[in-house]
């Protein structure tokens, strides 16, 4: 019985590790430009999900447009906050910032109630209904373009920041942002331009699993906080860390839910985190950093 049903989980596990990896990106990206850790990520995720449902149901949008118009939009509500509270924010401490983003995931979460209401929203999946049996698994077409839509754009992400002049500017920034303005790179330029890439991430996320999933007001919530523990489990900062770590997640995650209990799936999530945190409290690809005083 075990082995028939392993295909099974390890599908649905690899799917929710993606969608958990696009997110943690999402964290990571922000951490290496700001040092933030950024409690609105999980809202950009229902935010995607909802602004194109709204495109597609109330605007008529063809889904084809809806998508990238939507991600575009949360792109631009993540520059905002970037511009607006973070950047005007008279102390510039640390924790003071980060708790500007949980009060703006907070507000984001209350005026999608008011627009949106209180029930869960979902539209057609990709590719329809009919499941593909391979292996004694069934996989839905959704789960296909999940897993082919991340890895083209961990793909693209790759040649962004190792291939390309503004990407390489992003990494140098983020290393040494002093030595970046004194070689003439504009450090708020790039700090702009990570928040939007972490809303686009999370507005993807939020697109790819709705169909599967649904999605509500409060919906980014859970996905934020497994994004983030993710990116923690790779060890924070680091970007394939997110990927391995958000993979590794999704698929622990998902045996726990079928061999043991799917009451606590949610929290087999934060029990992995912490058992791994206690071996390896740096993350599975970050390294302990040595301050001089």
């Amino acid at each position: 019985m075990f082995w028939q049903l392993l295909p099974q989980f390890l599908v649905a596990g690899v799917t929710n590790g993606s969608i958990y990896a696009l997110i943690g990106l999402g964290f990571c990206l922000i951490q290496n430009a700001t040092g933030l850790v950024n409690f609105a990520q999980g809202d950009f995720v229902m935010l995607g999900a909802m602004v194109a449902i709204s495109l597609m149901h109330a605007a008529e949008i063809p889904m084809i447009i809806a998508f990238p118009a939507s991600i575009a939009l949360v792109a631009l509500v993540a520059v905002a906050l970037e511009q607006g509270p973070l950047r005007l924010s008279r102390n510039r401490d640390i924790l003071t910032l980060v708790m500007i983003t949980v009060g703006a995931s907070i507000s984001f979460r209350g005026s999608s109630m008011m627009l949106w209401g209180k029930n869960a929203h979902i539209f057609p999946p990709l590719g329809g209904e009919t499941p593909i049996v391979l292996w004694s698994a069934a996989i839905l077409p959704q789960t296909l373009w999940i897993l082919a839509i991340s890895v083209v754009v961990l793909g693209l992400l790759y040649l962004f920041f190792h291939r390309t002049l503004l990407g390489k500017a992003v990494r140098a920034a983020a290393d040494n942002p002093r030595g970046a303005l004194l070689i003439g790179i504009s450090v708020r330029k790039v700090v702009a331009l990570a928040f939007a890439l972490a809303g686009a991430l999370g507005a993807l996320a939020g697109i790819l699993v709705t169909p599967v999933t649904s999605m509500s007001f409060d919906g980014g919530l859970m996905l934020g906080l497994k994004g983030f523990s993710a990116a923690i489990l790779g060890g924070y900062g680091s970007t394939l860390g997110a990927v391995v770590g958000g993979l590794l997640l999704g698929i622990l995650e998902s045996l726990g839910a079928g061999f043991i209990s799917s009451a606590y799936k949610d929290a087999f999530a934060f029990l992995i985190l912490l058992g791994i945190l206690f071996v390896r409290p740096a993350g599975l690809f970050g390294s302990a950093r040595v301050k001089r005083v």
